[in-house]
Parts: C-alpha cells; structure tokens; sequence
C-alpha cells in the first residue's frame, strides 16, 4: 500500500464573485518535501495559503492531509493537525522577548518546562541565542523574520507554510534565511512562497508555477527558470539575473 502525500489538493478551486482567484489546482507535497511557490502578483498564491490553512472554504475541490479530507476545517483545527503559517503580516509581540515569545508560542501545546525547554531549542537551532534577551521591537528586520519562524516552529508543525520569508532582508539575511529553511527542511515538510529568484535558486528543488490561478508549470528549478512561459508571465523582471 503506498504512502498518501503529507498534502494534497484536488480541482481546489475559489471564487470571489465573478472572479476565479484560484483554479482546480492539482497539488502534491511528500513527507518533508521542500516546494517553492512562484508566481506574479495576482496569481493567487496567498489565496493559496488560506484555502490549505482554512482561512478560506473552496468552491470546489478538496485539501487532504495524509488523505484526510480538512476542506471544511477551521484554521486551529488544521493547526492542531500539524500545519503551522507565516504569513507577511508580523505576529510577534514587540514588548517581549526573543526566548518569551518563543516560550508562549510553545505554551500553547506544553506545560511551562516543557515548552522552556522547547524554546531554547529553537533558539539554538535559528542561532538566535545571543538575542534571546532582547525585545523584539528592538531588532533588525531580518532577525524579527527569524523569530516569526521560530514561533511557528515552537508549535511542533510537520509542515510549514512561508509566505515571502525573505521580503525586505539584506543579502546576508537572505543567505541566512536560506540556510536556515534547508536546515529545518532536515524534519519538516515546507511550502516557500517568494519572489527573490536568487533566494529560491538557495532553496528549492520543485518549483510551482501559479498563473491567474491555475499551475502554470511545476518542474525543478532549472527548468522553471529557463521556460519561456515563465519568463512571459514575469515580462523577464529579474528573471534572468
């Protein structure tokens, strides 16, 4: 009997009115699989996200998890289930601590020891031990997008949802940020969603393609990048670089 995928979705599709914002997507994510997300603005990649987190209820279409069906669950039921999202939007409480906020996202699931415990593993594994004291409003931006990860970390997902994890960091960030997702790839299934080519050429090994809602392509990054369908959709922005 063969193994169903972490992640599967089936015809998923969505509509806004009039408008298909995504379009019987056939989608396929194995056991800590690393998959990158492309697309221009308006593809409908967020959307994406939200339909496989339950942000958002299909039209049509079906989202599996280890061929569950959870098309009609609740966002902290497929938390609990094992899927954990950073999303553009900060999530992170600008008071706190580094190793505080790490300590309430693992609060959630854990007894206080416990989820001590499992925040200073996270901080040793994101090699954010030398900030762990410092309030998180006071940090660099690339270093506040490594806690972010870490928050979702500290909630034990088997897979990982990152939308543009690497908007707006320096280039050291950015290799940083890359050797990071690679490390936490070692356990852990991830869906990187991002625009910086040089970035996804650090990370991925499958690339997928949205256009207008549907996939457009879906092979290894090298052929994603040198497809002439890609390279029309993006009009050639930073594509070739």
């Amino acid at each position: 009997m063969t193994t169903p995928p972490l992640l599967e979705t089936s015809n998923l599709t969505i509509r806004f009115g009039g408008v298909t914002a995504v379009n019987s997507v056939d989608f396929s994510l194995k056991e800590t699989e690393l998959r990158c997300l492309i697309g221009p603005n308006g593809a409908g990649k967020s959307t994406f996200f939200k339909l496989l987190t339950g942000q958002l209820r299909p039209s049509e279409g079906h989202v599996k998890l280890r061929g569950e069906d959870i098309s009609g669950s609740l966002p902290h039921e497929i938390a609990r289930r094992g899927v954990g999202i950073k999303t553009q939007v900060p999530n992170v409480f600008n008071a706190m601590t580094v190793e505080e906020n790490l300590w309430i996202a693992a609060r959630h699931k854990h007894t206080p020891a416990f989820a001590s415990d499992l925040a200073e593993e996270i901080l040793t594994q994101l090699r954010l031990t030398g900030i762990a004291k410092r309030e998180v409003g006071q940090l660099a931006h690339g270093q506040r997008q490594w806690v972010e990860i870490g928050t979702v970390l500290a909630g034990e997902p088997e897979l990982i949802l990152l939308d543009e994890p690497a908007a707006g960091m320096t280039h050291e960030e950015v290799e940083r940020t890359a050797e990071l997702i690679l490390e936490i790839n070692r356990k852990r299934a991830l869906i990187v969603v991002e625009h910086d080519m040089q970035f996804i050429k650090m990370i991925a090994k499958t690339v997928t393609v949205l256009h207008q809602g549907s996939v457009l392509i879906e092979e290894d990054v090298a052929t994603v990048l040198q497809d002439p369908r890609v390279r029309d959709v993006y009009l050639g922005k930073g594509l070739a670089a």
